[in-house]
């Protein structure tokens, strides 16, 4: 035994988990939510408030949130997903019946001191369920039609509610996001090729139905794909956003216009500058360098989620772990493609940089999940 290990050892045990937290992972968080506090500061024209100094306090709640996660031993996590499942299930029901509306949406639940958005509670629990499921299934049957048919009921059910609110980006991203887990966790591949034939049929069909009795997107919705299509077919008017959001984007160039020089931000003609557009707002201010720096930054974030699950050799730490990383890519990766023109524009922030509460919390509790399997990993 090494001088280091045996030191480490003779820690007392809560110091331990701290020395053994993914240090490394926890300064790549704080440094995309620090770009965060930069673009918010400047959207606002210099000022802390009123995004910059709120979404502080929220990172400073969600990292000793994470810390809290991270020093509960992993199997008391295993052990409480189904409940905390079926709690996001529920809240996500109360949605329906006693949620507050914003925007034409009814999504949030109002506490007082902030909103609840179950249906970001919904991404995290969803995967930490179908790890603990799978943990549980024996391999042999990971494949059977039974036990497939378990989990896609489990996924459809958060879907269908969160579809229902209306909104389609956090719906798709459940969607995809407990697919991806069922991918990871081996069920064969003829059920996804027989998913994804039903996926282009399904296309198919919203397209059939625009203008039906029984058509199965909102018209916003159906405005929001045909922007995507051709946003100058409606430049004033549904295109408005996307035609907007290039302009910034380009007018950025390679090192961008300076810090609060942004044109299109300051002069308010980007729209939700603060909120799903704030990339925008960052590659006009700092060009591709900065747009890719900070893209850098979230691929890093996932890389080290990859490493800490192929470390981990327990099936529901590693199944937790790659699903939170790549619930995680998929935020970025849906966000960034809908405002550069490359997806339709369908809400989803960008994660801890975007202004949000409920958005961060439940983020920094996932990223405390996967510190807590970190942590206790077999070693």
């Amino acid at each position: 035994m090494s001088y280091l290990e045996y030191s480490i050892k003779t820690v007392p045990t809560g110091w331990r988990k701290i020395l053994h937290l993914n240090w490394p992972l926890v300064v790549l968080l704080t440094a995309v939510a620090s770009v965060g506090f930069l673009m918010l500061y400047s959207v606002a024209g210099g000022s802390f408030t009123p995004w910059a100094e709120p979404q502080m306090k929220r990172y400073g709640l969600g990292l000793a949130a994470m810390f809290f996660v991270a020093m509960v031993p992993i199997w008391f996590w295993r052990n409480i997903a189904l409940v905390a499942y079926l709690l996001a299930l529920f809240l996500l029901l109360l949605v329906e019946f006693f949620g507050a509306i914003g925007m034409g949406a009814q999504r949030w639940i109002d506490l007082g001191f902030m909103r609840l958005q179950p249906s970001e509670l919904m991404k995290i629990t969803l995967v930490m369920f179908l790890a603990a499921y799978y943990d549980w299934l024996p391999l042999n049957k990971t494949s059977r039609p039974l036990w497939v048919l378990l989990p896609i009921i489990f996924i459809l059910l958060p879907t269908f509610l969160t579809l229902t609110q209306p909104d389609l980006g956090t719906a798709l991203l459940l969607a995809v996001g407990g697919g991806l887990m069922m991918f990871l966790a081996g069920v064969h591949w003829a059920y996804f090729a027989t998913v994804i034939a039903a996926g282009v049929a399904g296309i198919w069909a919203v397209f059939e139905s625009r203008g039906t009795e029984w058509q199965l997107l909102k018209d916003y919705q159906f405005r929001r794909i045909d922007t995507f299509l051709d946003p100058s077919s409606d430049p004033l008017g549904s295109g408005y956003h996307i035609t907007q959001a290039k302009i910034a984007m380009g007018s950025g160039g390679w090192t961008g216009r300076g810090f609060m020089q942004g044109t299109q931000s300051r002069l308010n003609f980007l729209p939700e500058k603060h909120t799903d557009f704030i990339f925008n707002t960052l590659a006009e201010e700092f060009g591709f360098i900065g747009g890719i720096s900070l893209l850098a930054l979230y691929v890093l974030v996932v890389v080290f989620c990859i490493f800490s699950a192929i470390q981990n050799k327990d099936r529901f730490s590693s199944l937790m772990t790659l699903g939170i990383g790549l619930t995680f890519f998929l935020f970025f990766a849906v966000n960034m493609s809908m405002v550069m023109g490359l997806a339709p524009v369908v809400g989803v922030p960008l994660p801890l940089v975007s202004y949000g509460g409920s958005a961060m919390l439940v983020l920094m509790i996932a990223f405390g999940l996967v510190q807590s399997a970190h942590i206790h990993r077999p070693r």
